[in-house]
């Protein structure tokens, strides 16, 4: 498992499209598996579930990203889960950090 999380202040929608627009385009195998949304006066969530098929070592991932906005003020968790292989040692060949790694670089980008 890999997460990163990152607090700043922006526009929740903003936020969301570049991070799913990053997240969408980082790969052909890349999915959108679902999504939920709520909103409760100035506080807005977004939560999405990804997975990606990775060829090098044949398994898929997840990539877990929450958003959670009270006015400008913005929470982002990404968490990646599932790259590994085998029963019993769960072997990762990196594969969760990759999908973490596509949110810390699309966050690094905004803030440029």
């Amino acid at each position: 498992m890999a997460k990163y999380e990152k607090t700043m202040t922006g526009n929740f929608e903003e936020v969301l499209k570049h991070l799913q627009n990053d997240i969408s385009n980082s790969g052909i195998t890349m999915n959108l598996v679902d999504e939920s949304n709520y909103s409760s006066g100035d506080t807005k969530i977004a939560v999405r579930v990804y997975d990606k098929y990775f060829m090098r070592n044949g398994n898929r991932a997840s990539l877990s990203l929450t958003i959670v906005a009270h006015e400008s003020d913005i929470f982002i968790s990404a968490i990646g889960a599932g790259g590994g292989q085998g029963i019993i040692f769960n072997f990762s060949l990196g594969a969760e950090d990759d999908m973490v790694s596509i949110v810390r670089d699309s966050i690094r980008r905004m803030e440029e």
